[in-house]
């Protein structure tokens, strides 16, 4: 069964034919993304690993994926507040520049540093290497108000289908 589905995604990918019929009808996901266990997501498309009074915060494996290569990632300094669907950060990558909106709102208590140097890490590792900024929330409730990974992963596929 899953090599004839690949046999028809292959064919349909080189629109090449075939006089049998005797293949399955199938329809994939168009969300190919990666969401994971434990984290937030928001309609932004940024997660929040929230872990005792911090919370990491990053772009999804999806945005990164519409993204394209980023090549630049302007992050704010510690100490500084982020505010709740605000910008915080900007990305810059091959095809356009993006704001980064904070999904919860809290002190900068740290920076990832190493995407000054390696911004790729957005799209090579969204997830861990690719953290953006830790948070102290000032408002913890507000992460009841994110998505979980059910929830983000049906709202990326009716985003994409249209």
């Amino acid at each position: 069964m899953a090599l004839r589905m690949w046999a028809s995604s292959t064919a349909n990918t080189f629109r090449l034919t075939s006089a049998s019929k005797t293949l399955p009808a199938f329809s994939l996901s168009r969300c190919f993304s990666t969401v994971l266990d434990g984290l937030k997501y928001a309609s932004s498309h940024e997660w929040v690993k929230h872990e005792g009074s911090v919370a990491t915060i990053g772009v999804t494996d999806h945005a990164q994926g519409h993204l394209g290569d980023v090549v630049f990632a302007e992050l704010p300094e510690e100490g500084k507040t982020a505010e709740a669907g605000k910008a915080f950060a900007s990305v810059e990558s091959v095809k356009a520049t993006s704001d980064v909106n904070a999904p919860i709102s809290g002190e900068i208590i740290a920076v990832n540093t190493k995407l000054f140097e390696t911004p790729g890490l957005l799209n090579s590792s969204p997830y861990e290497d690719g953290w953006m900024i830790k948070v102290k929330p000032s408002n913890p409730a507000e992460l009841e108000s994110l998505m979980g990974p059910k929830e983000y992963t049906k709202f990326c596929e009716e985003e994409d289908a249209h």
